[in-house]
């Protein structure tokens, strides 16, 4: 296919994807099941290549100056790539949502009425880096019955074009179309500007990357967008916490892994036991190079914590930088939530099920957790298979996006010769 011409390409693109969604929407379990097996096997038959396509993007991405988080994202290994071979076993695994029926009751006038699972139709994903959002989209958009057009980062260009082959050769191994998933093969930015206004070909976009990426998509997109804009994520210790549990929780959730969007941003600390607990687990964070920004009576306990700013606990670092305030018990924790939180992950620590209940109930954030780590939001962790992003979002799909969030609910009404009088 011609890719010089972008609009004429991305018009073949959402043709071909169009067509290939009413094939899916009809594609038996068996044969979507056949096809994600056979491209977990492609995966695992060819790491070798991915290995060395990964290497080319890596080389590229280092000569550009990228940083570290951007490479760390974009970094494939032999565990990563047996990952996603994994989560297209697990999505083969999960019950096909499309067709199920559900809440079927009789009127008076005698007829049925219930709700059956459709799928979306076109869902258009764009995302920056990671190549493992090629596989993992592409599984999921399958199971689901939908047609994908996956437009991936160009620092990821070899990357995902190798991925791209696997998901073809699963394809065709269970004689579907190959145009079931079609991974964008051109880096120009204005192939993002076509996908994101073809409301012919289109029905949902998914964007997932930076702030500035989806800030771009939320404003000029024609079409439905699922998104999260920021992953500003806080755990509090309560006063009524299990110190040690509360500090391997802690550490967990900030260095683990520093450049994901469920990575705690902010630390809050009871003041009754911020003297206990923070110099520590703070030891813990600078000995692994942690840079600790708090407020004043945070910085009273630990010297080496500078001051922060009022931007600083708006700010989804993606680095290891962490907010640490000290607050004076529950009610202060959840407005600091409110005021700063981007409604992605928070998490409370604590052994008192009064607060356990009230965090659960008055804290508006799509995963609410109790007494672990905020890395466990994702679609993979949650048994969802995998996960196409993550939404922030209250209509139609909230947290981990995974098949029943690809697909939508259309009513079914069930008669037999009933006229309405």
């Amino acid at each position: 296919m011609d890719i010089t011409n972008i609009k004429v390409y991305m018009q073949a693109v959402g043709q071909n994807a169009r067509t290939a969604s009413r094939l899916m929407a009809k594609a038996d379990t068996a044969s979507k099941n056949q096809a994600l097996i056979a491209m977990a096997e492609a995966i695992r038959h060819d790491e070798k290549n991915l290995l060395e396509a990964n290497t080319r993007d890596l080389e590229n991405a280092k000569a550009k100056g990228l940083g570290s988080a951007m490479i760390d994202r974009l970094a494939l290994s032999s565990k990563s790539i047996a990952s996603m071979a994994d989560g297209l076993l697990q999505i083969a695994a999960l019950s096909d949502p499309i067709g199920e029926m559900s809440d079927l009751n009789y009127r008076p006038s005698g007829i049925q009425v219930g709700r059956m699972r459709v799928p979306l139709g076109v869902i258009g994903i764009i995302y920056e880096a990671r190549p493992n959002v090629t596989a993992d989209a592409a599984g999921l958009c399958l199971k689901a019955g939908n047609a994908a057009i996956l437009r991936g980062g160009s620092e990821a260009m070899h990357s995902n074009q190798a991925i791209a082959a696997c998901v073809k050769e699963g394809l065709r191994a269970a004689r579907l179309p190959e145009t079931a998933v079609q991974v964008i093969e051109t880096s120009d930015r204005a192939a993002v500007g076509e996908l994101i206004t073809m409301k012919k070909f289109v029905d949902i976009i998914v964007p997932r990357g930076g702030k500035g990426l989806i800030e771009r998509i939320s404003n000029e997109a024609c079409i439905p967008v699922i998104k999260h804009l920021d992953g500003i994520c806080h755990v509090y210790i309560d006063d009524q916490a299990d110190l040690e549990k509360a500090i391997r929780i802690a550490d967990n959730a900030k260095t683990q892994r520093y450049g994901t969007c469920n990575t705690m941003e902010t630390l809050l600390v009871h003041e009754g036991i911020a003297k206990q607990v923070l110099p520590p687990l703070c030891k813990i964070y600078l000995d692994k190079g942690v840079e600790l920004r708090g407020n004043k009576a945070a910085c009273a306990i630990i010297p080496q914590m500078k001051l922060a700013t009022e931007e600083d606990w708006g700010t989804e670092y993606l680095a290891p930088i962490l907010n640490i305030g000290v607050v004076s018990g529950l009610d202060q924790a959840i407005e600091h939530i409110t005021a700063y939180g981007s409604q992605h992950t928070d998490a409370i620590v604590t052994e008192n099920y009064s607060h356990v209940r009230r965090f659960l109930r008055e804290v508006d954030s799509s995963s609410v957790m109790v007494n672990t780590s905020t890395r466990f939001a994702d679609g993979f962790e949650y048994g969802l298979g995998a996960e196409i992003g993550i939404s922030t979002d209250k209509i139609h799909a909230r947290g981990p996006v995974g098949l029943e969030g690809l697909t939508s609910q259309k009513f079914i009404v069930l008669g037999d010769g009933q006229i309405r009088q």
